[in-house]
């Protein structure tokens, strides 16, 4: 990381699932402290979108179009991605797809391609950062998990597996690491429910289009933790007190949880309309011709504030304080701000 930003640094993020929701609200945030931002989706509407927010800030982007199942387009994408910005100083997986409806509703080629994305797809990207980072050995990975990966909730069977595997995989590697004494880290974050288009994306075998369970966050509050992510070396994060109650929970009162989840129903997660969500909408399997918004259609009921992103904030540029006042009793020189200046450039992969 070689530029600064209010936290004293600054340099290329590469963030999967750019294109809409909280990767294209992530992608906007770094622009704002000074990243050079790599943006990679399968579509090419909602990469020109986030590219464009990046642009509004004054920094610098570069697109790639690949699927994230596919390893082979995921690196060719960091590649190109590479570049254009140098070298990948933080990899954000951020892609990820659900459907709602009970396990036996939901066809296995839905299941696996909800796995596919949301689970292999965060192993993709986490070997192609790792492929760069040991070597030089630094950098920063951030997987975008779910406070389901604490409990499963029902009608969400694959989405809830892929993200528990998400969690799992995360630990693995973070011990692996440690174990062979590397600088590079890994952090995952556990996002409550968030208003993003995740769930006009998704498939319903209900009848009704799926909605997050509430309470229901913005998504610039999960931005920020990924940010924070970033610059801290915690290895897991939680994002919002729900999503700590939630898990604390699940872990000394369990039956508790399945009383109240059991009490809320299906309708809990369920639209009040009965409008179907029709094949327009849904992208589990192709890209959007239009591009996504950052946010559902929540905004009614989401909050926009977190006490508990606001204490990590804190402690974040506390520590960032401290790390600034090491440097200059070192003597090393003062970092400051980049001056993204250089036009927007877009690589495409097959």
């Amino acid at each position: 990381m070689r530029k600064g930003s209010q936290w004293g640094i600054a340099g290329v993020v590469v963030i999967t699932g750019a294109s809409s929701g909280i990767g294209r609200c992530a992608a906007g945030l770094f622009a704002r402290q000074g990243w050079r931002v790599g943006l990679v989706a399968r579509g090419d509407a909602g990469l020109q979108a986030a590219s464009c927010d990046v642009e509004r800030q004054g920094a610098v982007a570069a697109t790639a179009r690949a699927d994230v199942i596919d390893l082979d387009a995921l690196e060719e994408a960091a590649t190109c991605i590479e570049r254009v910005l140098g070298p990948i100083d933080v990899w954000v997986n951020c892609a990820g797809n659900g459907t709602f409806g009970r396990f036996l509703d939901t066809p296995a080629a839905e299941f696996r391609r909800v796995t596919d994305v949301t689970y292999l797809g965060t192993v993709n990207g986490t070997r192609v950062a790792l492929r760069r980072m040991l070597a030089r050995d630094r950098g920063r990975i951030i997987n975008v998990c779910s406070g389901v990966a604490f409990r499963g909730m029902p009608l969400l069977s694959s989405y809830s597996g892929a993200k528990h595997a998400v969690r799992g995989f995360g630990q693995s590697v973070c011990a692996e690491l440690a174990q062979d004494g590397s600088q590079v880290r890994l952090t995952t974050i556990f996002p409550p429910a968030v208003n993003t288009p995740f769930c006009d994306h998704a498939v319903s075998h209900m009848g009704r289009p799926g909605r997050p369970m509430a309470p229901v966050y913005q998504p610039e509050i999960v931005a920020e933790a990924i940010l924070l992510a970033a610059v801290t070396s915690a290895r897991e994060m939680p994002v919002s007190f729900t999503t700590v109650l939630f898990s604390l929970c699940t872990r000394l009162i369990p039956r508790l949880v399945d009383r109240a989840i059991h009490r809320l129903g299906y309708a809990g997660q369920l639209s009040d309309t009965a409008t179907p969500v029709t094949p327009r909408t849904t992208t589990l399997f192709a890209a959007s011709d239009c591009a996504s918004p950052v946010r559902g259609r929540f905004d009614a009921e989401a909050r926009s504030r977190s006490l508990h992103v606001l204490i990590l904030r804190m402690l974040a540029r506390f520590s960032a304080r401290g790390h600034l006042r090491s440097r200059e009793a070192s003597g090393a020189a003062p970092v400051r701000r980049s001056e993204n200046k250089a036009p927007t450039f877009t690589e495409e992969t097959a």
